[in-house]
């Protein structure tokens, strides 16, 4: 059986998880998640924990039980604590700016980039070229951030772009004659 999917997922006090054979949802004090579970995986309560079984000894059942476990852990962070992407814009006239759902960004273009924030994902600006993703599911939250670091890549020479708070750009040498 896969090793992540031996783990115990521990459920804490405020989260509530519903099972049945085709679904779980976990709901929380920021809301409420649901994932539909594939037939080679049962789930079963063991008082504040939830353990994901595979039915059967297939390698197919075994890779699903340790990537169930890994989506409830996320599952119950986020309706919990939630999670979160920060991007910084680096680049002379680079900025953002979030109004309510919708991020307004200067990437150096003839013309503004909005992006729509999709439902259960917040957008903050604590500065002009910062940028904090919210949210409670993680692919969702990811999946933002990717979309916006889509319109302007961090480019080798000289590192102008969207770039992930953490991400180190390994810069390139400019060609010499």
């Amino acid at each position: 059986m896969s090793r992540v999917g031996k783990n115990p997922v521990p459920v804490p006090a405020n989260v509530e998880v519903i099972l049945s054979p085709s679904e779980v949802s976990v709901k929380g004090p920021l809301g409420t998640l649901r994932h539909n579970l594939v037939s080679d995986i049962a789930i079963e309560r063991d008082g504040e924990t939830l353990l994901v079984k595979a039915s059967n000894d297939s390698k197919q059942a075994n890779a699903m039980s340790g990537t169930t476990r890994a989506l409830l852990a996320n599952m119950v962070k986020g309706v919990t604590s939630g999670f979160e992407k920060k991007l910084t814009l680096v680049g002379v006239g680079y900025r953002a700016q979030a109004a309510s759902d919708v991020l307004n960004l200067t990437l150096g273009f003839s013309h503004p980039v909005t992006h729509k924030m999709p439902e259960g994902v917040r957008v903050e600006t604590p500065t002009q070229t910062e940028v904090i993703i919210k949210g409670m599911d993680k692919q969702q939250v990811g999946q933002v951030a990717a979309d916006i670091r889509a319109y302007r890549k961090p480019e080798p020479y000289k590192g102008k772009g969207v770039r992930y708070a953490d991400e180190v750009i390994v810069m390139k040498e400019t060609k010499k004659k």
